[in-house]
């Protein structure tokens, strides 16, 4: 039998049940900013959870409807857009590292945590527009003069 053509890890689940599986993995990950999991399926969110922060960095609505629809919640979906997207500007690719932990107890099958390679609660956030505009409009405008 070969293995030609077959893409990504099967599992042990249905189709509809993988899907869902990587959407809640990838959900955690962007509302923890860390997730410990199994290390095949830790290896199977990343290239997941890269594209859609890549689409994130574009910010349009576009992307940001596809993000939606790729994530399991829409809070989350809009964390990753308006929060840390806007912190990962620096850097092209590479935004997620996995680190191998420890052997489960039960199975001893190897745990892994999946996690962002900088660190997001020390970048600065990106100022909304609308707080800059009225400091703007705070400078006195010119007084015309009349002449009679």
């Amino acid at each position: 039998m070969h293995r030609h053509g077959y893409k990504g890890r099967k599992f042990g689940r249905e189709r509809d049940q993988r899907r869902s599986l990587v959407k809640g993995l990838a959900d955690s990950l962007i509302k923890y900013e860390s997730i410990e999991t199994t290390l095949p399926k830790a290896k199977e969110i990343v290239p997941y959870a890269e594209k859609l922060i890549t689409k994130a960095k574009k910010g349009d609505l576009h992307n940001r409807r596809q993000i939606i629809s790729a994530l399991q919640t829409e809070a989350s979906a809009h964390k990753l857009v308006d929060e840390i997207a806007p912190k990962l500007k620096g850097r092209d690719s590479g935004h997620l590292r996995i680190e191998k932990t420890r052997l489960r107890r039960g199975d001893n099958t190897q745990m892994a945590r999946v996690s962002f390679v900088d660190d997001l609660k020390e970048a600065p956030v990106a100022k909304p527009a609308a707080e800059a505009k009225p400091a703007a409009a705070k400078k006195p405008a010119a007084k015309k003069t009349e002449e009679k």
